[in-house]
């Protein structure tokens, strides 16, 4: 008897060898044919739908940093978030360049490396250092705005302040910053070091010595009360604790080395003082005899125990609100 024969139901012969079906395409009714057809379009949308959108996600994640470096057209000042957000500033608060008086050097050398830079030319970073009140954040921002009263829109300097709490987010900054067409002068007012604290060290490298370095569109500038920028604390602490207490103070020292230039701001005499109240009341229209503004300025800084241009614009500021004069230039 043949293999594979399957046996027949009592009373009937032998069956054929038992065989899988063939799959046998499905019949549909010729009106479930023309309904899929009529359906087709609409499916064909759908992929065509869901493809640009695909493309249409692709192209906007292309276009971010472009839409980034359009946003910088908004203002010429934005103020650093940490969390990625850049701020613009519409009205800096500022005075005058030709207001700052007894900073004329410092004046001179900052607005020149400044100008270098606006220009695409090579420019230091600049460590703004000295006596407190003596204009050193003053001279940054009138600095800035000097530069940009005579450029076009598209040439025009960005000012960019970060605060000192946010210097380890200094390097996204950097990122942010390093494709976009404008110019930046990233600020950092106030900059010190105490304790323990380690972030210096992100600033270090992006001064100087990082893998990517400073972008070639941004400066930094800050000022500070210390010329070492650390406490002296610190870096007693660093001596006694290392094992070769020099090199813990040439790591320490080595930040301020990275700002190639060094501003000093030292304490006014009472000449320049007196100079200092007398331009703020020329320029705000302050009428008021003038030995009686030297004896009265003279007054308030003895009161105040120091001569600054600070100290100058407070006793400004106490001999407009007396005179019910309004601070709004002439």
């Amino acid at each position: 008897m043949p293999k594979n024969l399957s046996k027949s139901p009592a009373g009937k012969g032998p069956r054929t060898p038992a065989r899988k079906p063939a799959p046998v395409a499905a019949k549909r009714p010729k009106g479930a044919v023309k309904a899929a057809l009529e359906a087709a379009p609409d499916l064909s949308q759908e992929r065509m739908v869901r493809a640009l959108e695909t493309i249409a996600a692709h192209l906007s994640a292309q276009g971010k940093p472009a839409l980034e470096r359009e946003s910088f057209k908004q203002a010429d000042a934005y103020v650093w978030h940490p969390d990625g957000r850049l701020a613009a500033v519409p009205r800096v608060s500022r005075v005058e360049l030709f207001l700052l008086k007894g900073v004329d050097r410092m004046r001179d050398i900052l607005m020149e490396n400044t100008e270098r830079f606006a220009n695409g030319l090579p420019a230091n970073n600049a460590l703004l250092w000295g006596a407190r009140g003596m204009g050193k954040s003053s001279l940054v921002k009138a600095a800035h705005a000097s530069i940009n009263a005579e450029r076009k829109p598209a040439d025009r300097l960005k000012l960019i302040e970060i605060h000192r709490e946010d210097i380890e987010t200094l390097p996204m900054l950097m990122e942010k910053l390093r494709d976009a067409s404008f110019h930046f002068i990233v600020f950092i007012d106030d900059l010190s070091f105490d304790g323990n604290d380690a972030s210096y060290k992100s600033l270090k490298a992006v001064l100087e010595g990082g893998i990517e370095g400073r972008p070639e569109n941004v400066i930094l500038y800050a000022t500070s009360n210390r010329r070492h920028l650390l406490a002296r604390d610190m870096i007693e602490n660093e001596r006694s604790t290392a094992i070769n207490p020099g090199e813990a103070v040439e790591e320490k020292v080595s930040l301020s080395d990275r700002f190639g230039l060094w501003l000093g701001f030292h304490r006014c005499s009472q000449d320049e003082y007196l100079a200092m109240a007398r331009g703020y009341c020329s320029h705000f229209g302050i009428e008021v005899d003038d030995e009686a503004l030297e004896r009265e300025a003279l007054e308030w800084s003895t009161t105040r125990g120091s001569r600054s241009g600070r100290v100058a614009w407070q006793f400004v500021q106490e001999l407009a609100g007396r005179l019910g004069v309004k601070l709004t230039a002439k």
